[in-house]
């Protein structure tokens, strides 16, 4: 979560009446994240979450997206239901943003996740992969290969020196890569930002999943490599093997990996890496300081690519 688009209370007002909550007591602006603009909204009718989506979010995709949520919410997750105004709309405009309210969802996410914890992000993954299998609406990935090599670039156009070091280690993934370890494995709708600052957690247990803003239809498999990614390494991209071990455990006590699935992982893994090291690369280079949100460092995300491709995993 971040804030891209400044939102006063005279501006919140108009598009909070609209959906029935009461007058609005207090409108706080949530800094985390990367994405799009949110802030806590609380009124005569509880707490709820404000959302106005920007450039990143293709606001034809927004269907998909508060789709998807909902339906998980309503599989039961612990996911955050969009409200609907007095038309039946799930999203309006606000400061020139499609914008919707959500539910608000207790807990706060663990920056330090015992093993436990892991196990039981992993099951809430698997848990999201199985409710998805009954939803009908599709969305291709916004950042499939194409749009990778249009993001690598793009940052190549701006890339200090440093910064080239980094794309000449990701160019390979980028652009020649000729492998499809995905051609026959399961597909069906992804979280596709599955990181421990979007996980929830209350009383030892998940309470919230949220931003489902990147999800999209793919490889499951794909999903656990990104989230692999997100919850088995340490601020510096070092592998935590009990980590990743107790995490892809708590995903299979729910939904077992295929053979083919396992096999797969690796390269899924590696892709992740290559991914969210091009989104946080690019995030820096073309930062607006005027945004309330700091980029993040992209190397320890490509220092992940070193072990999904090292002898051991290649074994």
């Amino acid at each position: 979560m971040a804030v891209f688009t400044p939102v006063e209370e005279a501006d919140a007002e108009p598009f909070i009446r609209r959906f029935g909550l009461g007058a609005l007591r207090a409108l706080t602006p949530i800094a985390e994240g990367v994405s799009n603009t949110n802030y806590r909204i609380d009124t005569d009718g509880g707490r709820f979450v404000l959302t106005l989506f920007e450039g990143l979010t293709d606001e034809a995709a927004l269907p998909f997206c508060l789709g998807l949520t909902a339906h998980a919410a309503g599989a039961g997750l612990p996911c955050a239901r969009p409200l609907k105004d007095r038309d039946g709309r799930e999203t309006g405009r606000l400061n020139d943003r499609p914008a919707a309210i959500l539910e608000w969802l207790p807990g706060a996410w663990k920056r330090e996740p015992s093993l436990a914890d892991q196990a039981a992000a992993g099951a809430l993954l698997a848990r999201l992969h199985i409710a998805g299998s009954a939803f009908p609406l599709t969305r291709p990935n916004p950042l499939g290969p194409d749009a990778l090599r249009a993001l690598f670039d793009r940052c190549q156009s701006r890339a200090t020196a440093a910064d080239q070091l980094l794309l000449r280690r990701m160019a390979p993934w980028v652009h020649d890569r000729v492998s499809n370890p995905v051609a026959t494995l399961p597909v069906g709708p992804i979280h596709a930002d599955y990181f421990p600052d979007n996980i929830l957690f209350e009383n030892g247990a998940p309470s919230g999943l949220i931003d489902f803003y990147f999800a999209c239809t793919d490889v499951l498999a794909y999903d656990l490599a990104i989230a692999l990614s997100a919850w088995g390494f340490d601020a510096e991209g070092t592998a935590m093997p009990g980590a990743l071990a107790a995490f892809q455990s708590g995903y299979e006590s729910v939904r077992p990996l295929s053979l083919a699935e396992r096999h797969a992982l690796p390269e899924l893994g590696a892709v992740a890496a290559v991914r969210f090291t091009l989104t946080r690369l690019h995030d820096r280079l073309f930062h607006d300081a005027g945004a309330l949100v700091t980029p993040k460092d992209p190397a320890p995300v490509l220092r992940r690519l070193d072990w999904w491709t090292g002898p051991a995993l290649a074994a």
